[in-house]
């Protein structure tokens, strides 16, 4: 299974590279993931999921190894990133590769911290990015359009059922609208996927305060009252955290990490909400394995059947599937032993058709 990437990006001076140093301090080793780049600019970062430690304990696992993400820092956008401005091109490139965008939004006033356009205004700074991605959008559109009229002109069914849909596409991204907002049916969908178009990527918003400092939610502004209507009104995902005292703790664990996080002025732990956020946004579900040797989560898409889920271990398990051996985590925990799991009936064996659930703890018979 290949990774799944998330790109961080946002205007300057928003806190984004502070909070990708948050998160690359939880990163964790490459070699245990093939298919991971060893690049700077990614962090390889791991799901928190108590199950799966409470399975080590339970297999006595000489090895746990975590599901990930990846984070990728993106360089800081600009107005007119669309047209080269700044690192345009080469922001944009980066963010065509990742499955899916973390934009970070800065709700704290800092005089010492200049804003790129003078002053703190969430949705206007929302838009500008969204605006940046909207019209690369329309420029990868109107070229697919134009490219297709031969074959429209020559009545050919596939080419006029993507003219129709790329016309649809186009007048929505002209009313200022994200494609990931259009409802869209699974053929549509075929089609706008083959563009790899930015605004149909899932995005995530990260409200990066500041602890002590003049935050726009705890003002009760209505600059953050408008920024929360914009998210209902979009259905958008959104996560608080604090980037800087993330950053500023990011060495250390377990209590003294919550300690010295009350003393500096911070609520909870606002990097382990985002990576779970990241996880649910690119529609990710986690399971098992587990014995002697080792305790692993695995990640899979929401609703794959078990042959699929276990080409996340290796690519013959989908082919050479005969069937899977499936109990939930909390079963297992509860009756204490594998043994003690069957005879309560609680362990299963499924087929081809099986829909891998999230916790499933599997044993793949090929």
């Amino acid at each position: 299974m290949s990774s799944l990437s998330i790109g961080i990006v946002g205007l300057p001076n928003v806190g984004k590279s502070t909070l990708f140093n948050a998160l690359t301090k939880k990163s964790v080793p490459a070699e245990n993931y093939p298919f991971c780049t060893i690049d700077p600019s990614v962090g390889i970062v791991p799901v928190p999921d108590e199950r799966l430690w409470k399975l080590s304990e339970f297999s006595k696992s000489a090895k746990t190894i975590p599901a990930v993400v990846e984070f990728v820092d993106i360089a800081g956008l600009v107005k007119g990133a669309a047209d080269g401005e700044g690192l345009g091109n080469k922001f944009l490139s980066n963010i065509r590769e990742v499955d899916a965008i973390v934009q970070v939004v800065r709700i704290f006033e800092d005089d010492k911290i200049i804003h790129v356009h003078g002053g703190i205004n969430p949705v206007s700074d929302i838009e500008v990015i969204n605006y940046e991605l909207i019209l690369v959008d329309e420029e990868t559109v109107t070229k697919r359009i134009s490219n297709l009229q031969k074959d429209v002109k020559a009545l050919k069914k596939e080419a006029i059922f993507e003219h129709e849909t790329l016309q649809k596409v186009d007048a929505h991204l002209k009313n200022g609208k994200l494609v990931n907002s259009m409802d869209l049916d699974e053929k549509e969908k075929v089609v706008v996927k083959m563009l790899t178009l930015l605004t149909f990527k899932p995005i995530m918003y990260a409200l990066n305060k500041k602890a002590g400092g003049t935050n726009l939610d705890e003002l009760g502004d209505a600059r953050y009252q408008k920024l929360i209507s914009f998210f209902e009104e979009s259905h958008s995902q959104w996560v608080t955290i604090d980037a800087n005292i993330e950053n500023e703790l990011k060495d250390l664990e377990g209590d003294e990490k919550e300690m010295f996080r009350t003393e500096l002025g911070g609520k909870d732990d606002g990097i382990n909400t985002l990576i779970k956020g990241g996880y649910k946004l690119l529609d990710l579900i986690t399971y098992f394995t587990t014995g002697e040797d080792e305790t692993r989560a695995w990640t899979v898409l929401r609703d794959s059947t078990a042959p699929v889920a276990g080409q996340a271990i290796h690519t013959d398990f989908k082919d050479k599937f005969i069937r899977a051996e499936v109990v939930a985590t909390t079963d297992l925990l509860e009756a204490g032993s594998y043994g003690a799991a069957r005879e309560k009936g609680k362990v299963r064996t499924e087929g081809k058709e099986y829909i891998v659930q999230d916790g499933d703890v599997i044993e793949f018979r090929i």
